[in-house]
């Protein structure tokens, strides 16, 4: 039995160059068409079993809330026809459903109530949603006085306890701290045995193969792929991968005398970093790493002013953004005018498959000189075996058997 189904919907929106375009289109009744047509999804048809969690992927822009906001009611199809079967629970945007002056526990009745629950259902349901939440005392206070992770914790501890039937999740979930991401996933898990469809939007592709029964692909609002999880995410993979290593060429990524990315740098500017390289075992630049493999990350560094103590390394980030772990090693005092070239070498552990960034810096002492963010990115291949949570640590096991 398919709970979300799309036939051949498209979405469009009116564009304008600004507010007085629209004002006029209205002041004709429409009869004249001042902006131009956006087309944000294209002919898309799929459908989502009971019981299954199906997964949408895609770059910023692609298509993917659109999706999300026609199955949740919010917005409705230019073309082709959107069928949900069932109660509809949506944690779409941080807090959208909740009243900033309430408090949390004015905001749990209300959504319960909007829900189609009544106030004897959402008594009986309350302790469990306070449990799940775990905010303690903010419960009684506004949810403007909430951290984003709080709200976060109070949403799906609302969303996951009014028994819904379809459950829309669009990248919620990465705000939270680490054990109540952990507390959510279980209760994914639930809820799918219980026959909730899940419909969960992320960028975590690690995620998407570990949760995902189907997988749909979104290129600029067109379905790219659709199928299993593996197949499915291995295509974006490598999509992803091919697009960048086109970027890298043309910004000469291949040289250590240039820095192929700069989204943002700071420092006193008595140093610089020049270049930055991630080169594999084959002396290439590494466009892809594999579990296990040799690395080489080089850095081409300048002293613009003499350094006592210049200090220099990189941090490796993952495709969220957060620190993941970071290497720095001490060199002999630096003349003004200096230069010199550092090589970090290491064996890649087995990461999730994703996309890592390296930022390289150069210090002297506490001070910071230069610091250049994301300077290049690499795609983690996938090993031989699934990666659940970051990484997969070496195990040798042994099993010794008495016998009765």
């Amino acid at each position: 039995m398919n709970a979300v189904e799309f036939d051949e919907v498209s979405k469009n929106y009116a564009l304008y160059e600004g507010p007085g375009g629209r004002l006029a289109e209205l002041a004709t009744l429409g009869r004249r068409r001042t902006g131009r047509v956006f087309r944000a999804l294209s002919e898309v048809s799929f459908s989502a079993h009971k019981g299954q969690i199906f997964c949408i992927i895609g770059a910023n822009g692609s298509g993917k809330s659109t999706a999300l906001g026609l199955i949740a009611g919010i917005l409705q199809p230019s073309t082709g026809k959107v069928q949900v079967t069932g109660r509809v629970a949506a944690l779409l945007e941080l807090g959208s459903g909740f009243h900033p002056e309430f408090t949390g526990r004015q905001n749990v009745y209300l959504n319960a109530a909007i829900l189609g629950l009544t106030q004897k259902e959402t008594d009986r349901r309350f302790p469990l949603i306070e449990e799940f939440a775990s905010i303690g005392a903010f419960i009684d206070q506004p949810v403007r006085t909430y951290s984003s992770g709080m709200t976060m914790r109070l949403a799906f501890a609302v969303a996951a306890s009014v028994d819904p039937e379809v459950l829309l999740v669009d990248e919620a979930l990465s705000v939270g701290d680490a054990w109540f991401r952990h507390k959510c996933m279980r209760r994914v898990h639930e809820l799918r045995t219980a026959g909730v469809t899940i419909v969960f939007v992320s960028h975590a592709l690690a995620e998407v193969r570990a949760l995902g029964d189907r997988v749909m692909w979104l290129d600029h609002g067109r379905v790219a792929a659709l199928g299993d999880a593996e197949t499915v995410v291995s295509q974006y993979a490598a999509a992803m991968a091919a697009r960048d290593q086109n970027q890298m060429s043309l910004s000469a990524a291949a040289s250590a005398d240039s820095v192929p990315n700069v989204d943002h740098r700071h420092g006193d500017g008595r140093a610089r970093v020049c270049g930055i390289a991630v080169v594999n075992e084959f002396g290439e630049n590494a466009q892809l790493m594999t579990p296990r493999s040799l690395v080489v990350v080089r850095l081409r560094l300048q002293a613009v002013q003499a350094l006592r103590q210049p200090r220099v390394g990189f941090l490796l980030r993952n495709h969220l953004g957060l620190d993941f772990t970071e290497s720095a090693t001490a060199l002999q005092p630096m003349a003004a005018g200096a230069t010199a070239e550092v090589d970090f070498r290491f064996e890649i552990p087995e990461l999730y498959p994703g996309f890592f960034s390296f930022s390289p810096w150069i210090g002297d002492g506490d001070a910071v000189c230069d610091w250049v963010d994301n300077a290049v990115t690499v795609q983690m291949a996938r090993g031989e075996s699934p990666v659940y949570g970051y990484l997969q640590v070496p195990c040798h096991v042994e099993v010794e058997v008495s016998r009765a």
